[in-house]
């Protein structure tokens, strides 16, 4: 097991959830918006998230990985579970834990973008220094170092500590 070291407080989340979900209800108050969730890292994200609304919403989940149980992306994004939502028209959220290095975010935009919605946002709740785009929905940035906690994983441990904390020595 890995020494952890805290980076954001339960408290800290709360506030950048609460913030992201008062901007998507004001911009998306008439589009019964669908939030598209990248599993497995975004499930406890995106249910914060879904209950913050206030609004009309649905929800669906696609499966994408780059990382698999290491502490860098292989550079390749594989869809493993593809969403079962008709995409035509739709305001789309796409929802993600952390946009690292960008790339699984614009893969699985892009795949969307195939299914003629009416729009496709993103929303990342960490967004790592220097990653581009910058998500439309942002909740906190962060630096160097390997993050995990609050569904976040490494190694598919971790994903249940209700902090967001960094592996000591990946900094």
């Amino acid at each position: 097991m890995s020494e952890l070291d805290p980076l954001f407080s339960e408290q800290d989340i709360s506030v950048a959830v609460e913030r992201m979900a008062a901007e998507i209800a004001s911009d998306h108050r008439e589009h019964n918006p669908l939030l598209v969730g990248i599993l497995k890292g975004s499930y406890v994200f995106l249910a914060d998230l879904s209950r913050g609304l206030g609004i009309p919403h649905e929800i669906d989940f696609i499966r994408a990985r780059s990382y698999g149980k290491g502490m860098h992306s292989s550079g390749a994004v594989e869809i493993t579970k593809d969403i079962e939502t008709d995409l035509t028209d739709r305001h789309i959220i796409l929802v993600e834990d952390i946009a690292d290095t960008g790339l699984t975010m614009n893969v699985v935009a892009e795949r969307l973008m195939a299914g003629e919605p009416a729009s496709v946002h993103r929303c990342a709740l960490l967004l790592r220094e220097g990653s581009e785009p910058v998500p439309e929905y942002l909740g906190m940035t962060v630096g160097p170092g390997f993050v995990v906690g609050y569904g976040i994983d490494y190694g598919e441990e971790h994903r249940g500590l209700k902090d967001i904390r960094v592996v000591r020595g990946t900094t």
